[in-house]
């Protein structure tokens, strides 16, 4: 999930079947004394965000903020953008953490207290800004599980005050345009008495109350007092929320590493003057207000210089599904021994009478819905970790049709007949292995890379990985394909392998290598059927959280490549049906969400 690093999205709301949402809300979280967790300098903060479903209450982990060092005030620039449906009680929890270390496990790092309200308390609020206390509750959720974790620690007391946190809501423009840009300094204030200054800029959006919001911050320059910021992006929504003429402030400030950045100065401008670009007009004064009382002849503490500006219209999924990129669907299923016999019930390939098995459902659930973007409805369906007939050879990367030059099938029963079929001819064995069948679709993607063809790739497991680090060199090698990587995980395995190839919080590496895109979705089936493991509750609900990357992975790899979407196509009457790619790059798109 790339693009969450500016800003987490997509709704994970459970609503109501065709209920629609009244608009996209964007909030921002600031917390103000949280409790103080380390010895010799002050807690890193970091907010967690969950929604509630609305049948069976459960909290699911929304997105997480960045972690801000050092500090107990924390202003946090990334967002939540949710749907906001106005006939719904949308219930929200956020939980703060002291980040310890690098591992993306909540239970690793201390808690440091939590708040609920409701998404319609914070829009209804005055001025949409809504001040609640966070407490330390009894317990609370690990993020991946659903499972109750102890929420207290230190000698922490379950209701203990222990600061507070502030959520602001503003309703966003429809505005799809990207603004990017560069800014340089010169003749800052120095600040550091050994040094010279280690500068970053710090811009906020203005709101109808005459407060600020947090939309950007720069990386630090060091030890410099004429900084060349790098070129950055941000959407014109997050900037000015779609008004040109909307004051965004800048502050000036000098890093330091207790957290205490010193303050150089500020400076006003609007989205309107940005636009004019590198001119006379974008040369701004840095003023020091507290300097400029104490001292007559005060100037400035130096300027800041707009360098560049340039804007573009930003392409969505949808922009290019309609304009004819075709999703390839092909599906890969576990079927080593530790599955079961699929004779017995027990077996997570038993083939009941009466109902689907896990395998079955979760192939379903996803593939109906991904169908639709795929023309030919033509899918490769791959096994691997068996033993096949006639020689009992060991294949990680067999057909499931038998048919070796063209393992695909009809449609989704297709597939499923095909599976059906494979289960009554060969023999359950291992180990599990993912790299072939990721090699398997890596190797077709390749093929195509102009735009008009994604491949998303769907393996079922029950088991834990046996070829992780053939694995993760496959994933990274394919993050630069047109691709993506979906993992359901069925039974009661551990499936911590399975989170770390996810690369939410981590991105994956080989060999030294770091993966280009999150290309990988992890999702465990056990948390979409009730406690019996029988009742299955919400088929679509894990159609929508399996998919829910996919839209960003595809963006993302378009962007990377500088493919512009093409227009819908429009062929004169009469004509033969075309069918039309995505624009391969004219020149490489300077946007990354």
């Amino acid at each position: 999930m790339e693009h969450a690093e500016d800003m987490a999205s997509l709704s994970e709301f459970d609503s109501l079947a065709g209920s629609i949402p009244a608009t996209k809300v964007e909030i921002t979280v600031s917390c103000r004394n949280l409790l103080d967790k380390d010895m010799f300098s002050k807690s890193d903060p970091l907010c967690v965000m969950y929604t509630q479903g609305m049948e069976n209450k459960q909290w699911r982990e929304f997105g997480r903020t960045e972690v801000i060092d050092n500090t107990l005030n924390p202003d946090f620039v990334r967002k939540f953008i949710v749907d906001y449906f106005f006939e719904e009680k949308q219930n929200l929890r956020f939980d703060l953490y002291d980040v310890d270390s690098k591992s993306p496990d909540l239970s690793k790092h201390d808690f440091l207290g939590q708040a609920f309200c409701t998404l319609g308390e914070i829009v209804g609020s005055s001025g949409s800004r809504l001040e609640k206390p966070l407490t330390i509750g009894a317990f609370s959720l690990n993020s991946r599980t659903g499972k109750p974790m102890p929420a207290v620690s230190n000698g922490g007391v379950p209701g203990k005050k222990c600061g507070t946190i502030i959520l602001s809501a503003e309703e966003l423009s429809n505005c799809r345009d990207v603004a990017t840009m560069q800014f340089c300094a010169n003749k800052l204030d120095k600040k550091d008495f050994f040094g010279k200054s280690d500068p970053f800029l710090v811009f906020y959006r203005s709101n109808e109350d005459g407060t600020f919001t947090i939309c950007h911050k720069t990386e630090v320059m060091k030890n410099t007092l004429n900084p060349v910021w790098q070129t950055f992006s941000i959407p014109v929504r997050a900037l000015c929320n779609g008004d040109y003429d909307r004051t965004i402030k800048v502050e000036v400030y000098d890093w330091d590493r207790d957290g205490s950045h010193d303050f150089i100065g500020e400076f006003t401008t609007s989205y309107r003057e940005l636009a004019r670009g590198q001119s006379q007009f974008n040369i701004y004064e840095v003023i020091n207000p507290k300097k400029k009382m104490k001292k007559k002849k005060y100037v400035n503490s130096g300027t800041v210089t707009l360098l560049s500006f340039a804007v573009e219209s930003e392409c969505t999924f949808l922009d290019y599904i309609k304009g004819g990129t075709q999703i390839n669907f092909t599906v890969a299923i576990d079927f080593t021994a530790s599955n079961g016999n699929p004779s017995q019930s027990t077996s997570l390939h038993y083939m009941s009478p009466y109902q689907l098995n896990a395998y079955a459902l979760a192939l379903t659930a996803v593939g109906e819905i991904i169908q639709h973007y795929d023309s030919d409805k033509m899918f490769p369906a791959l096994g691997f970790g068996a033993k096949l007939p006639p020689d009992g050879r060991v294949s990680h990367e067999f057909p499931l049709n038998g048919n070796q030059e063209n393992p695909s099938c009809c449609g989704i029963d297709g597939i499923l007949e095909a599976y059906h079929r494979s289960l009554r001819t060969v023999q359950l064995y291992g180990p599990t292995n993912f790299a072939p069948v990721v090699t398997h679709v890596a190797r077709n993607a390749a093929a195509v890379q102009d735009g008009s063809q994604y491949s998303v790739l769907l393996i079922i497991t029950d088991g834990v990985i046996s070829d992780m680090a053939q694995t993760k060199e496959a994933i990274v090698n394919a993050a630069k394909l047109p691709m993506s990587i979906i993992i359901i995980g069925v039974g009661q395995a551990e499936f911590d392998a399975m989170v770390e190839l996810d690369g939410d919080d981590i991105r994956i590496s080989s060999r030294g290598k770091l993966a280009e895109r999150d290309i990988v979705q992890f999702v465990p089936f056990r948390d979409y059927v009730d406690r019996t493991g029988n009742h299955v509750l919400s088929m679509a609900r894990l159609a929508r959280d399996v998919l829910a990357e996919i839209p960003d992975q595809l963006v993302s790899y378009m962007k990377a490549q500088g493919i512009r979407p093409r227009p819908p196509p429009g062929p004169p009457a009469g004509s033969p049906p075309q069918s039309p790619a995505a624009t391969p790059p004219a020149s490489p798109l300077h946007t990354h969400i």
